[in-house]
């Protein structure tokens, strides 16, 4: 996984999925938090405390090596993505509070990603690895790699809106596909060793993707917010962008295997994600359509 598909590639694909993900969100998509503060809060503490600590608590319950610890983690404190609100879309989710968490939260993981990558490499990998979160100019990567392209997107759209509309579609197809390719070529290269690495990691990334799909809609739900702000907060919260993860991994750590379960988890994300759609679309919307939980739905099984 060392070869231009990682090096190069990997990186512009990256700044493409960035870039399209700023075509899709306006300075509005900020502002309206005040207007889901409970969703976008409780979204939010999932995405950025409680999946840390489940990564935290696999990843020494199955002893991983190190450097494969340190890349669970990474993908952990990961945010979501262009691909959350698509399958929010698909499964009829609030959108419009997925493209807000998505805002919001791609700008936090500019201090909070940094901060639990850090963790992990200064209590699993202390000899080797180095420091993301307390070195200023791997933050200022960060900021650059995660915060740039969607800038650049967002201007884009605000200074002409006819080419960002236009230009919508095809990148959104186009990084899809590049990251596709991508992948497959990195298979390709490291298919004598694709066996090793799901021993390795395959069992953790599978049950951390689940846990992120069932906290992401669990706990929304327990605290009163709607349907449709549930599914909206289980692909959000439940769709790490890998792609990210690698291209820290990669480019900022100089480690290849810490990017070992971002790919691992890339190839089950999608699947593990639809299935979870597909569930949650299984259950009565109705009473959900017109306002919050009540316990009487809940011990309705509503």
């Amino acid at each position: 996984m060392d070869g231009w598909q990682v090096t190069v590639a990997l990186p512009i694909a990256l700044a493409l999925i960035m870039f399209g993900l700023g075509l899709a969100l306006t300075v509005a998509d900020f502002a309206r938090v005040v207007q889901y503060p409970k969703a976008v809060v409780v979204a939010l503490s999932c995405q950025i405390v409680v999946l840390p600590a489940i990564a935290f608590g696999l990843v020494l319950l199955l002893d991983l090596a190190p450097q494969l610890a340190v890349g669970v983690m990474l993908l952990a404190a990961s945010p979501g993505g262009a691909t959350a609100n698509l399958l929010s879309h698909l499964f009829h989710g609030d959108v419009a509070l997925n493209v807000t968490l998505t805002a919001v939260n791609s700008v936090i993981a500019v201090v909070t990603l940094p901060l639990v990558t850090n963790f992990a490499l200064a209590h699993f990998a202390p000899d080797g690895g180095g420091g993301l979160g307390l070195q200023f100019g791997k933050v200022l990567q960060v900021f650059l790699i995660v915060l740039v392209p969607v800038v650049a997107g967002m201007l884009t759209r605000r200074w002409a809106p006819g080419f960002a509309r236009a230009m919508d579609r095809p990148v959104r197809i186009g990084s899809i596909a590049f990251l596709a390719l991508i992948t497959l070529a990195a298979v390709f290269a490291e298919r004598a060793n694709i066996l090793d690495y799901l021993l390795q990691v395959g069992v953790v990334m599978l049950l951390f993707a689940i846990a992120s799909l069932a906290i992401g809609y669990w706990v929304p739900k327990v605290a009163g917010v709607r349907h449709a702000q549930a599914i909206a907060c289980s692909m959000e919260v439940g769709i790490h962008n890998s792609t990210l993860a690698m291209t820290i991994a990669i480019s900022l750590l100089d480690d290849v295997r810490m990017a070992v379960p971002a790919g691992v988890y890339g190839v089950n994300m999608l699947p593990l994600a639809l299935a979870a759609g597909w569930l949650m679309t299984r259950r009565t919307r109705a009473a959900d359509a017109t306002g919050p939980v009540t316990a009487a739905d809940r011990s309705a099984g509503r």
